[in-house]
């Protein structure tokens, strides 16, 4: 069988994967904190190989579902903070902030590294995860596991293993919508929000083919940046309804 015959059933089993382990999740049969069973063992319960387990739990780790320590499991998260009307909530956007001040450090000089760096590999990944982006926001749906492709993508084309682990690490909790629901904010996070951030997403992979590390560089700044100033503007909006008019 070949490869591009192959793709698409072990996309479809590791949907199916993902399906079962997020129900087990929703109904409360696999709790916070939780370790999800081992490789084999859910090679073995689900009858898959252990290279569609693997895919599945990067979904689930790109939902914000589990988290992976090395060498020791996989374990289920906390469910999204829920964002109200409350004091509480504009501290938590100002955590989720500060993670995006630590992206934009971070990952400004991954984008001009993997300008110099890539090859048609990257690339190609890269582009998948974009193709993937676009048809998730057209189908009505956050394309968070093709987001955090795209950007790891980018760490792993850097070629430094440091960018890549650290990315990693920091795995979902770097996108904003993973770790918030922020429903009550669909004018700022809405399809046109998520349209805005593949045209950046695109400008980002334009400069990386080009091999042009300033533009790589700057494109991706204005990507975080713009991110983060719209988590700003929601924060003042929360902060403002909680303490009421004055």
């Amino acid at each position: 069988m070949s490869t591009a015959a192959a793709s698409p059933r072990r996309r479809s089993l590791a949907e199916g994967l993902v399906e079962s382990v997020t129900a087990r999740i929703r109904s409360g049969a696999l709790t916070a904190g939780a370790r999800l069973p081992t490789e084999p063992e859910m090679t073995a319960e689900f009858g898959v190989s252990r290279t569609v387990v693997r895919e599945a739990i990067s979904r689930l780790q790109a939902a914000g579902l589990v988290e992976t320590r090395h060498g020791i499991g996989t374990f289920v998260l906390e469910p999204p903070l829920r964002v109200g009307f409350d004091s509480g909530a504009a501290l938590t956007i100002r955590d989720v902030i500060a993670m995006l001040e630590l992206r934009i450090s971070l990952e400004t000089e991954a984008a001009a590294l993997a300008s110099q760096r890539r090859d048609a590999t990257d690339l190609a990944s890269m582009r998948r995860a974009l193709d993937d982006f676009t048809r998730e926001v057209e189908a009505g749906r956050n394309g968070v596991e093709a987001d955090f492709r795209f950007h790891a993508s980018i760490a792993r084309a850097t070629r430094n293993r440091w960018f890549e682990t650290v990315f990693h690490d920091l795995g979902t909790s770097t996108l904003p919508r993973t770790r918030l629901d922020l429903s009550n904010f669909a004018a700022d996070l809405g399809p046109d929000y998520l349209q805005r951030a593949n045209r950046e997403h695109e400008a980002i992979l334009e400069a990386i083919e080009r091999s042009d590390g300033e533009a790589a560089r700057a494109a991706m700044r204005m990507h975080l940046t713009q991110s983060r100033e719209r988590l700003k503007r929601i924060g003042e909006a929360v902060a403002a309804t909680a303490v009421g008019p004055v």
